[in-house]
């Protein structure tokens, strides 16, 4: 019997198949969602904020794009996965609240997407799909074991990429 392991905000956690991962309200944050196809594992990081280095003193490693993702990798990789076999989905990232000001602080959710293609593209993990940017939130749902990543928005019909 499969169970779905829950990722609260700015935190991450891995799972086996059959077993899934899910997070809720991804509205500016990002779900980044990796896995090994062969080895059937994989994992999600809900990430809060792009850049860890432009917060001091914050301990938090799973709150940011750049650390979240590269702990998540870590951790899928000891549960037996191989780091060239990786590939990820990342959803959310919206704008939330609508601003006549477009300054980097409000474009939280852009730069968020942003910073979570350039950290896979650095760690060479393919970005399979993506559903990212609009105005609302999202709640996801991943399987390692098919890869499938289901989001479900207020309003909208399902969506599996």
């Amino acid at each position: 019997m499969s169970e779905i392991v829950k990722v609260g905000m700015a935190d991450l956690n891995t799972c086996v198949s059959p077993d899934g991962i899910t997070t809720l309200g991804l509205g500016s944050c990002v779900g980044i969602a990796i896995r090994d196809p062969m080895k059937k594992v994989g994992g999600l990081a809900h990430v809060m904020l792009p850049d860890s280095t432009e917060i001091k003193n914050n301990g938090n490693i799973y709150k940011f794009a750049d650390t979240g993702i590269e702990e998540l990798v870590k951790q899928i990789i000891a549960l037996g996965g191989m780091r060239t076999r990786l590939v990820a989905k990342i959803a959310g990232g919206a704008q939330m609240f609508a601003f006549q000001n477009k300054s980097a602080m409000v474009r939280i959710g852009d730069r968020n997407v942003e910073a979570s293609k350039k950290k896979l593209a650095e760690l060479k993990i393919p970005l399979l799909a993506e559903d990212t940017g609009k105005d609302y939130g999202r709640t996801v749902i991943f399987y390692p074991e098919t890869g499938d990543y289901i989001i479900r928005s207020v309003g909208k019909p399902e969506k599996k990429i």
